[in-house]
C-alpha cells in the first residue's frame, strides 16, 4: 500500500477544483422490481416520482437538502433512509459527507445522491451496461431488498478499506513522530480531523442498518433468514470499520501526547542551553559594565596600569576575573547534574 495516501489527500499547496455533476436520472428494470437512481437531481425529477409511489413531501424535501442527520421513515408502503458516507471525489483538505437518500418499496428502490459516492456509480453502471452480466444479473434477479443490502455493502466495504488505508498510514506517521529534524503536528491534527469524520459516519450507519434489516422484511419476497443473513454481514464490517477507528484514534491520542512531550523536551534543552550561556556571561557582563563606565577604577587609562604582567596585565587581568567564576560556575551546574554530557 502507497505510505502517505491519507496524509497526501489531506494536504494539499494546490487549490482543487470543483468535481460538478451532471443531473441524471436511471431506471433500471430488474426482475420483480425497478430501479431508479437520481444524480444530482432537479427537484422537478424527484417530485414526479413521489406522486408516482406517493412519497411525503418533508422526505423530499431531506433528499433535495445537501445535509440531512441520518433518519428512517416507515410508511404502509415503503420506507425513508438517510446515510452518510465518505465521497472519494471531495476536495482535497475539506472534511465533508455524501448523503444517500433511499425509498424502498415491494417494487421498487430508488436512491438519490449527488454523484461522488464512486461504489454506487459503478453498480448503476454495471446494471446499465453488459460489462458484466453475471454481476448484473445477480443485482436484479430478486428483490429490491437484496439490491439494497448490494447498494449499502459495497458502500460499507468501502468505508472499512479507507479505514485500513488510515491504520496503514499511521507507520509513516509513527516514524516523523519521533524524528526531531521533521514537523507533524499539522499531520496529526489532520488525521484526527479524518477520524473524527468517519467515526461520525460509521456509529450512527450501524444503528440505521439495524433498523433498514428489520424494516426490509416486509417490502421484499427474499427468505428472511436470508436476508437477515446479508445484512448481519453488512453490519460486522462495520463494527470492523468501528473498532478500526477506535484504535486509531488511541493510537492519534499517543501520537499527539508524544510529540507535545518530545517538543516540549526539545524547548526545554533549547532553554537550558541559552540559560547557561548567560548565566556563564554575567561575570564578564558586569565586569564590562563597571569598566565602561566614566569613572576611576585600578586598571583604567587614567590610572597607573600594573604592567608585571607586561602592557596587556590589565586585559589579562579582566579576563581571568571573568573566565574564572564562569569555570567555577559550569564545574557547579556540572556537579549538580544540570550539564549533562
Amino acid at each position: 500500500m502507497r505510505k502517505g495516501f491519507i496524509t497526501n489527500r489531506l494536504r494539499s499547496s494546490r487549490k482543487p477544483s470543483e468535481i460538478i455533476v451532471e443531473s441524471k436520472m436511471e431506471t433500471i428494470q430488474g426482475k420483480e422490481f425497478v430501479w431508479i437512481d437520481l444524480q444530482n437531481p432537479d427537484r422537478e425529477e424527484v417530485e414526479k416520482l413521489a406522486e408516482k409511489y406517493n412519497f411525503n413531501s418533508l422526505n423530499i424535501e431531506d433528499c433535495m437538502t445537501k445535509f440531512e442527520l441520518p433518519k428512517l421513515d416507515r410508511y404502509d408502503n415503503h420506507f425513508f433512509v438517510i446515510l452518510h458516507f465518505p465521497p472519494l471525489s471531495g476536495k482535497v483538505g475539506e472534511s465533508k459527507n455524501s448523503q444517500l437518500s433511499l425509498f424502498v418499496g415491494k417494487g421498487f428502490l430508488v436512491t438519490v445522491h449527488q454523484g461522488d459516492l464512486k461504489p454506487l456509480v459503478d453498480l448503476v453502471n454495471v446494471c446499465k451496461s453488459d460489462s458484466d452480466q453475471q454481476r448484473k444479473e445477480k443485482l436484479l434477479e430478486k428483490s429490491s431488498g437484496l439490491l439494497l443490502h448490494e447498494i449499502i455493502d459495497v458502500l460499507v466495504d468501502d468505508l472499512l478499506h479507507t479505514s485500513r488505508k488510515i491504520i496503514a498510514n499511521l507507520d509513516e506517521l509513527e516514524d516523523r513522530v519521533f524524528d526531531e529534524t521533521k514537523p507533524v503536528a499539522r499531520s496529526i491534527a489532520l488525521q484526527r480531523r479524518e477520524i473524527n469524520r468517519l467515526r461520525r459516519i460509521a456509529n450512527p450507519l450501524k444503528k440505521f442498518v439495524l433498523e433498514i434489516a428489520k424494516n426490509i422484511k416486509g417490502f421484499s419476497d427474499t427468505e428472511d433468514d436470508e436476508l437477515t443473513l446479508f445484512y448481519d454481514d453488512v453490519i460486522d464490517h462495520i463494527d470492523k470499520v468501528i473498532e478500526t477507528l477506535e484504535e486509531s484514534r488511541e493510537t492519534m491520542e499517543i501520537y499527539k501526547d508524544t510529540d507535545f512531550v518530545l517538543s516540549t523536551e526539545k524547548t526545554n534543552k533549547v532553554l537550558a542551553v541559552l540559560t547557561i550561556i548567560f548565566t556563564l556571561a554575567i561575570p564578564s557582563t558586569v565586569i564590562g559594565t563597571f569598566y565602561g563606565m566614566n569613572i576611576h577604577l585600578p586598571g583604567g587609562i587614567t590610572s597607573e596600569s600594573p604592567v608585571f604582567l607586561g602592557p596587556y596585565t590589565t586585559l589579562i587581568i579582566i579576563i581571568l576575573a571573568s573566565a574564572i567564576p564562569a569555570i567555577l560556575m559550569f564545574a557547579y551546574f556540572k556537579k549538580l547534574g544540570w550539564i549533562n554530557n
